[in-house]
């Protein structure tokens, strides 16, 4: 029997599939500000390279087994010892999973924690990455107001006591206190005591995200929050992504026993690629510090680079301010509410500008229509100033978006 029309999946879709727009290919335009990409002249590829050869002289044949469930052991030891030395982290190789970048670590940890109109809490404005799996898990994300210091412990309590008086369940606040995602801020140390001690209170585990913590060009120290906390109620998450670059795809999750239990249950795949570990690790005892510290230098450059542009091409008033970051990778600017960034991205996109507008970081994904996250890393000093300038051009030339 011959059936000729198509096989239709539409009613075997799960419906637990969430309402959301699927990521494409990140375009690459003239002036990309939209993708927080490091430095791509910085990338260290001879570095890894020979990384990777020596790795495989010495352990090549090792990749004929399935690597170790919790990731390449060695790489877990130079973590372990990074994050005691740097982070105040005291962890054992075995407190800790590796991940395919920290997403899968926050996917992961989702999956474990959270059931359908459970409470997340973030901050109002948050990284859309993290956003969309939350979403994914049919979380109710409430947002929790924010100064240039972070969450405002007040609101953060009255929110809980909110929440909890309508009889929701909390389970996590979701924060990136050093170089946050988009805002850029970093909280000052007693703030994020009063954060944790309200969190104690209320028995609400933390979820930190650390993974812009290197990219820091001011050198200030901002202890992590899983460092100041005596009870085990934070979960911290790492990345390479940004101190190596994106495409390693290598992260980690440190967490108390009772939840990497149940991450090893819900890791899909088994270990991280060994291929790319091994090239991580040989890299990371060798020249990570050193090459972390010259790419702050380029990336300190840029970021001035864009605050100059800023200042020249906007008028810093009631019609737009922006972040001055101390790390990471982002500026956030904010205009009048009157205009519209959102609307105007297409026209920007025609003309080789790219940026994401705030609404992608508002849990609602309705608000921040007049804000944009600008990320530095990408282009060269005199292209920052070319695109920033073409910015405030399109915006004066395009009234129609106020």
């Amino acid at each position: 029997m011959n059936y000729k029309t198509n096989f239709n999946f539409e009613n075997l879709i799960s419906n637990s599939i969430p309402d959301l727009i699927p990521p494409k290919e990140h375009p690459k335009p003239k002036f990309d500000f939209g993708v927080a990409y490091p430095d791509p002249e910085s990338i260290p590829i001879s570095e890894l390279i020979s990384s990777l050869s020596l790795g495989l002289e010495e352990e090549g044949k090792d990749l004929a087994y399935y690597p170790h469930p919790d990731g390449y052991p060695p790489l877990r030891e130079f973590i372990s010892s990074k994050l005691s030395k740097e982070r105040g982290i005291p962890v054992s190789p075995d407190q800790m999973i590796l991940t395919d970048g920290s997403l899968e670590s926050i996917y992961m940890l989702s999956e474990v924690l959270i059931d359908p109109d459970d409470v997340v809490l973030t901050e109002k404005y948050c990284y859309s990455g993290t956003l969309r799996i939350f979403k994914r898990f049919s979380a109710n994300i409430i947002g929790v107001d924010c100064d240039d210091s972070g969450i405002i412990p007040s609101d953060l309590e009255k929110k809980i006591k909110e929440i909890q008086r309508v009889g929701k369940k909390i389970k996590l606040l979701y924060t990136i206190p050093t170089f946050q995602n988009p805002l850029g801020f970093c909280v000052p140390e007693s703030r994020r005591i009063d954060i944790l001690s309200i969190t104690q209170q209320f028995q609400i585990p933390i979820l930190e995200d650390d993974c812009y913590v290197d990219l820091n060009y001011e050198k200030n120290n901002y202890p992590s929050i899983y460092s100041l906390d005596s009870s085990k109620s934070v979960i911290y998450v790492g990345s390479f992504s940004k101190i190596i670059g994106p495409g390693t795809r290598m992260g980690y999750i440190v967490a108390p026993d009772t939840i990497l239990e149940k991450l090893r249950i819900v890791k899909s795949g088994g270990g991280v690629n060994q291929f790319a570990a091994i090239a991580i690790h040989r890299y990371s005892n060798t020249n990570l510090n050193r090459d972390i510290n010259s790419r702050n230098d380029i990336l300190k450059i840029k970021r001035d680079a864009m605050l100059k542009a800023l200042t020249q091409y906007f008028k810093f008033d009631e019609e737009a301010k922006w972040s001055h970051p101390e790390g990471g990778l982002y500026i956030w600017l904010e205009l009048n509410p009157k205009f519209d960034l959102l609307k105007l991205l297409p026209v920007a996109q025609k003309h080789n500008l790219s940026y994401q507008p705030g609404t992608m970081f508002h849990p609602d994904s309705k608000i921040g229509k007049n804000c944009a996250r600008l990320c530095f890393g990408y282009n060269q000093p005199q292209q920052i100033d070319q695109g920033i300038k073409l910015l405030s051009e399109l915006i004066t030339a395009n009234p129609d978006i106020d």
